[in-house]
């Protein structure tokens, strides 16, 4: 017996029910309980799935400075090539072809792949597919991709997104970029995983679902009515489509949703070569080690990279000396007078905690609606800490990603370095790390409790040398087998 080409094995648990629909079910949006559970998720058959040594693995390669040969013999992001492997249900050792991923020079780990979702190459394409594909909206006109566009830094670049029927939601798109380094996803970090991420927009009633019935069921049913979409599937899963499989794909593709090798990234590598070279010394790049890859970036003819800095072209080579000392000036600043590294540290620049910078606050009051983290904790493990805190973003490919903050209410880096100046906006959850305790003391000497913001006092300059490095950590966009619909 066959449905969609595809013949249904009786070892296949669930899969010939949910391959099946009741009558009225998908119309009604109440399926019952078994077609139900087989939407959510079926054990797989492997006499669906693509044989093992068809299987090709996904290997991400990060730049390991004791031997840095294999990743730069890499040319580019995406590099077919053979891997040995075993199969783990005959013990044979085969040879099959996978895909070496180069992961962007400055990421110095690689991004964790659970163990229940690792990486085949027809597992990304088919997360692509769905990434961009508006199957999964009630209407059959939002898609993934349609608040996180790859041409617009994986995000919309609107001060908040514009979701089903037009509806506007209350969050500004956070991107896709490196989100896979990131231990919980949303604004509030509601989601634990990319995959659990991945589940949200299709049932919320403000992005991708209408409000009727089960909105996964009824997204299921629309992808099993595809003979492709049933294929795919059932080759790279063993089941029809289910709702566990399209998350665990959609999460597979924006897992290599990776950017880096910015002019900062470059820099700290020159830095550390010069110390190799030296024998010792600072870890800290200088002014001479920004203009030596920014003269290296003219003479690759990286206008990406040099436009980032307001460097257009030849007409400005003669301006590499001062912008490389500004750069260098705007790190020292970063880690140091301005405090930016408390928060915003590691490879991606984000701690991936949560801090109230009073974004929303007016007149000192937060309203309800702004309760950020503690809003989305569990009852039981609600930390009021946390009210009004939101994730720290990374700082990578901020040109790309305007407006700023949750609410995208800020809309320049230079916006929001004025927030920070100021210490934040007044409210009685601000963060520790944007309070002047010292201030604190002394009212309390009166006898009287204040929370008082911690004011920065950059000079005009600083703020200059501040903004510019953030501008160079704009990194390079990912290859186009990703972003290509």
């Amino acid at each position: 017996m066959t449905r969609f080409g595809l013949p249904l094995m009786a070892g296949c648990l669930m899969v010939a029910s949910a391959w099946t629909s009741p009558v009225g079910a998908a119309d009604a949006g109440q399926p019952d309980a078994a077609a139900l559970a087989a939407s959510e998720s079926q054990l797989p058959n492997p006499a669906l799935m693509a044989p093992f040594k068809e299987q090709q693995p996904v290997i991400l390669v990060v730049r390991d400075p004791r031997k840095p040969e294999a990743w730069a013999g890499l040319k580019k992001y995406w590099n077919p090539g053979p891997v040995e492997s075993v199969d783990p249900s005959t013990g044979e050792k085969v040879t099959r072809q996978g895909v070496f991923i180069k992961v962007p020079l400055g990421l110095n780990t690689a991004p964790s792949i659970p163990a229940e979702n690792p990486l085949t190459v027809e597992k990304v394409m088919l997360g692509k597919k769905l990434y961009f594909d508006p199957i999964l909206s009630a209407n059959n006109k939002v898609s993934c991709a349609s608040c996180h566009n790859p041409q617009l830094g994986y995000t919309d670049q609107l001060v908040t997104s514009t979701g089903i029927f037009d509806q506007k939601g209350g969050m500004n798109a956070p991107t896709v970029f490196n989100s896979s380094f990131s231990p919980l996803q949303f604004w509030n970090g509601r989601a634990a995983s990319l995959e659990e991420q991945a589940q949200g927009p299709p049932q919320n009633p403000s992005e991708m679902h209408d409000g009727k019935g089960n909105a996964w069921f009824k997204a299921v049913e629309r992808l099993k009515a595809s003979p492709e979409y049933v294929k795919s599937f059932a080759r790279v899963f063993g089941t029809s489509p289910t709702r566990d499989a399209v998350a665990k794909a959609i999460a597979a593709y924006e897992r290599l949703v990776l950017t880096g090798n910015s002019i900062v990234d470059r820099a700290e590598l020159a830095m550390r070569e010069r110390v190799e070279e030296e024998g010792g010394g600072k870890l800290e790049p200088n002014a001479a080690d920004f203009a030596k890859v920014l003269n290296a970036a003219y003479a690759a003819k990286d206008d990406t990279a040099l436009a980032a800095l307001n460097l257009a072209g030849a007409k400005d080579e003669g301006k590499v000396k001062g912008v490389a000392a500004s750069l260098a000036s705007g790190r020292s600043l970063f880690y140091g007078k301005a405090r930016c590294n408390s928060c915003h540290v590691g490879d991606n620049y984000s701690d991936g905690a949560f801090h109230n910078l009073g974004v929303g606050a007016k007149d000192g009051v937060l309203p309800a609606s702004e309760s950020g983290r503690y809003g989305a904790q569990p009852t039981g493990h609600k930390d009021p800490s946390l009210v009004g805190a939101y994730k720290t973003p990374t700082l990578r490919q901020l040109l790309s990603t305007a407006p700023y903050m949750h609410d995208g209410k800020e809309a320049t880096l230079e916006a929001v370095v004025e927030l920070y100046n100021r210490g934040g906006n007044l409210n009685p959850h601000l963060d520790g790390k944007m309070r002047d305790f010292d201030a604190e003391r002394e009212v309390a000497k009166s006898g009287k409790s204040a929370v008082v913001p911690r004011k920065l006092l950059l000079t005009d300059q600083e703020k200059n040398d501040l903004v510019l490095f953030m501008r160079g950590l704009q990194g390079e966009s990912c290859d186009s087998i990703l972003t290509t619909p």
